[in-house]
């Protein structure tokens, strides 16, 4: 059995069905052995108050490891963590007379919880989060982004990193 953190209900059910996958798929097993070592052994990473409900399933309820999953993620689902949604990107604004590397720090951790998301909208609210009432260096780079659109995160990146050598010196 590979070492799996045992399941306590706090986290979310989703990484530790795919913690516990792949790490049953990692063990060198034939392709007709996973499915019945996923659905036997499952019950070996779930801590004691977990194992209850384990335990209380219907017998013969269960006879595939998807329907294992979806009832283990169903009686689970208060501990996913509410996912941030794209429009919470919006929502982050730079701080009257923040410094332009603390509000992209900001910035760049917000973006990191969230799914993925494309450049326009990421650009999009870099652009309008930023403080035009700020610092020099904030307000250029907000004008310099309204004056000549970007696409890619990539240039919007680009644009502060010499912005902020601006500031540093």
């Amino acid at each position: 059995m590979p070492n799996i953190p045992k399941y306590n209900g706090t986290t979310d059910p989703n990484e530790h069905i795919t913690s516990y996958t792949c790490g049953i798929k990692g063990n060198d097993l034939e392709a007709d052995e996973i499915e019945s070592v996923l659905l036997k052994k499952f019950g070996e990473t779930l801590s004691k108050g977990e194992m209850k409900w384990y335990h209380n399933l219907p017998p013969n309820s269960i006879n595939s490891f998807v329907m294992l999953t979806n009832s283990f993620v169903k009686a689970h689902a208060g501990a996913i963590k509410a996912a941030t949604r794209k429009s919470d990107l919006f929502k982050v604004r730079q701080k009257d007379n923040g410094m332009l590397r603390e509000f992209i720090t900001q910035f760049q951790m917000q973006r990191m919880d969230l799914p993925p998301i494309t450049d326009d909208w990421a650009v999009q609210a870099f652009t309008q989060d930023l403080n035009e009432r700020n610092l020099i260096t904030s307000r250029q780079v907000k004008q310099n982004l309204i004056e000549y659109p970007v696409v890619t995160w990539v240039d919007v990146d680009n644009w502060y990193q010499s912005k902020i050598r601006v500031e540093d010196d």
